[in-house]
């Protein structure tokens, strides 16, 4: 919802002028309604000059006149032609003079352990320009030998919130894209019951592969064993003892 020029001012305008309720200025002015109440007790807003929204052709004085006859009506902001279409300036976030010398450092640290980020995004992430961005990419920064790559989150230069949200994109656009996943990210990403169900020709381990033809009569150089019957048994050699005797 737009919001009137100089808020807080017309509603201090409103409270003062009108006998609209605290929940109609404030859902005008953009303001909660408590904050509305507390401009009105004087502990809010204090020294504010209230600004007339009616002299600013902002509102007109049939719509003071329904919320006043209606406590459910809200007030319509008027129309302005000249603001149709402006929209917000949208650009690289402003980074300090004292981070400015870092931003290079966090660059390659999106580079190097976040691939997936697009340069736009790295751009809004650090406050930085697609070329400085491309220049990281293919090492010819001018500095290059010399950076070191630092998280952007411990510079300073932007919140994890906003760096976890940038990664979750670009790893959903990466998804719906139809993007070939390498085996480490498969082996990180599917679980052992979906593994397990996935189609294909189950693996052995690496080191028992090959051993599952294997016979005992393929080993080399095992000798066959002797048959054992009852006889076998009483019919035993004589010991080099009984030998010595006989002699």
């Amino acid at each position: 919802m737009n919001k009137p020029l100089m808020a807080k001012a017309t509603a201090v305008w409103l409270v003062d002028n009108t006998t609209l309720s605290f929940k109609q200025i404030g859902d005008f002015c953009g303001l909660h309604e408590l904050e509305v109440q507390g401009i009105a007790d004087g502990d809010v807003a204090t020294g504010v000059k209230g600004y007339d929204p009616v002299a600013s052709n902002q509102l007109d004085p049939e719509e003071i006149r329904r919320g006043e006859a209606s406590p459910a009506y809200k007030l319509k902001l008027k129309h302005n032609p000249a603001a149709e279409g402006e929209e917000k300036r949208r650009g690289p976030r402003y980074t300090p003079l004292s981070k400015r010398q870092d931003r290079p450092a966090a660059i390659l640290w999106l580079v190097k352990f976040h691939p997936e980020l697009a340069d736009a995004q790295i751009a809004k992430l650090v406050g930085t320009t697609k070329p400085t961005i491309q220049t990281i990419r293919e090492r010819t920064h001018w500095n290059i030998a010399n950076i070191q790559p630092i998280d952007p989150v411990a510079l300073g230069l932007c919140r994890q919130t906003e760096l976890d949200a940038a990664v979750q994109k670009a790893a959903q656009k990466k998804s719906a894209e139809g993007g070939v996943m390498t085996d480490d990210e498969r082996r990180k990403l599917v679980s052992t019951e979906t593994s397990l169900a996935m189609g294909g020709d189950a693996r052995l381990p690496t080191a028992i592969a090959g051993l599952e033809n294997f016979r005992l009569s393929d080993e080399p150089d095992r000798q066959p064993e002797r048959e054992l019957d009852a006889d076998s048994f009483f019919n035993l050699p004589d010991s080099d003892d009984d030998e010595d005797d006989d002699a």
